[in-house]
């Protein structure tokens, strides 16, 4: 039988991050939301930045920061089901997910570029993803086919020269209009003609 109890020794953590969230995070997410109304409401105002940078800034200092990641990849070194316990406490406040540097589609993308990325990529993108100083996008729904499936997917990548031509249209794509979006992980079919199972 598997315990999917959260272990003792995350309990502590657990309970700073609400208590984080109850004491900081949730006296200024009225304020937040506030804010969309002003200017042009895809774009973060002055005041919501200033929230969002100073919240993260006294997350990262009190060790709550990128619980996703295993230690070796610059995360909390928590299992997913470990984690779990963790991103509910999060999910109670709107907010709080970013403030704490695990929001979607950052968390996915961090993680790919971890495991996938060149070091030149990591640099680039990586290293101020996990610093909370910039956001990504994930690209992969796409209009006219079920590409929530990704065995369905219509846009592709051709490799031409050195290069490749990406061909395809995203619909949804998270993260997309977020100002500080650096980077869009889009998902495509590399191989035109794949060997059937």
């Amino acid at each position: 039988m598997m315990d999917l109890d959260i272990p003792d020794r995350l309990i502590p953590v657990r309970d700073k991050i609400d208590q984080f969230v109850k004491e900081r995070v949730d006296p200024l997410t009225e304020e937040y939301y506030d804010e969309i109304d002003v200017g042009d409401r895809w774009q973060l105002t002055d005041r919501q930045v200033e929230i969002m940078d100073g919240l993260k800034a006294q997350a990262k200092e009190a060790g709550l920061w990128n619980f996703f990641l295993p230690a070796s990849q610059g995360g909390a070194g928590v299992s997913n089901l470990e984690y779990a316990h963790l991103a509910e406490v999060m999910a109670r406040n709107p907010i709080a997910s970013e403030v704490f540097n695990c929001a979607a589609p950052d968390t996915g993308n961090m993680e790919v570029l971890e495991r996938y990325g060149s070091e030149a990529q990591k640099k680039e993108w990586l290293e101020p993803l996990l610093e909370g100083k910039i956001r990504s996008a994930f690209g992969m729904t796409e209009p006219g086919v079920a590409s929530s499936d990704a065995t369905n997917m219509a846009a592709t990548a051709v490799l031409d020269g050195d290069e490749y031509v990406i061909n395809g249209e995203k619909w949804w794509t998270s993260g997309a209009g977020d100002p500080r979006c650096k980077v869009i992980i889009f998902m495509c079919v590399t191989d035109q003609d794949p060997v059937s199972t």
